[in-house]
């Protein structure tokens, strides 16, 4: 198994296909800063070479800057992250995946770049930690060679996102602002002062 530091071949995976409950419609569809939730989360990987929306398809329509996004369903629909990342690490060709949720506006390209370049030998996942050292799994790289991994924890009924990588084998980055991690749960959390 390779791995390697991806530069900018990483695959960008971004997860919408949640039911959206605390916020009362559609969150991707919110308006922050003129752009949707979902076309700032694909904002920050557009630079990726292959380009993965776990949501219905037919559901959104990305403007044509953001380049061509491949539609897959959740394998697993109601099933939170976890099962996003499955469908993520299941389409995505071998290697490494950005994988991220709508509710994450304050993502840019040079934070998957700093995420990448923390790539090394028996790693699976890269995550940022926030201010307080909590790993941050929703704004994480994860390497294909989890999707067995991830599938047996969805099997057995897991669905907490932060199990997909085993803690030694994830690289843990810090030195990011809160306001990176900023989250986007309900109407509220739009009315940030950028």
């Amino acid at each position: 198994m390779t791995h390697s530091p991806p530069g900018l071949w990483l695959t960008g995976a971004v997860t919408a296909g949640g039911r959206s409950s605390r916020f009362g419609s559609d969150k991707a569809l919110a308006l922050l800063e003129g752009r949707t939730l979902l076309e700032r989360a694909c904002a920050s990987l557009q630079d990726c070479p292959a380009r993965l929306l776990i949501a219905p398809p037919g559901r959104y329509v990305l403007p044509a800057h953001l380049g061509r996004w491949d539609t897959h369903p959740d394998r697993r629909p109601g099933e939170g992250p976890l099962a996003g990342l499955e469908s993520a690490l299941t389409h995505a060709p071998p290697g490494w995946v950005a994988f991220t949720g709508v509710d994450l506006p304050w993502l840019t390209p040079d934070y998957w770049r700093t995420l990448s370049a923390a790539i090394t030998p028996g790693r699976l996942s890269v995550q940022a930690t926030d201010g307080q050292d909590r790993p941050q799994p929703l704004a994480a790289l994860y390497h294909t060679d989890l999707l067995a991994h991830v599938s047996a924890l969805l099997d057995s009924g897991e669905r907490r996102l932060r199990r997909a990588a085993p803690p030694e084998h994830t690289a843990l980055v810090g030195g990011f602002t809160a306001r990176t991690f900023l989250n986007v749960n309900t109407p509220d959390g739009l009315m940030v002062d950028g």
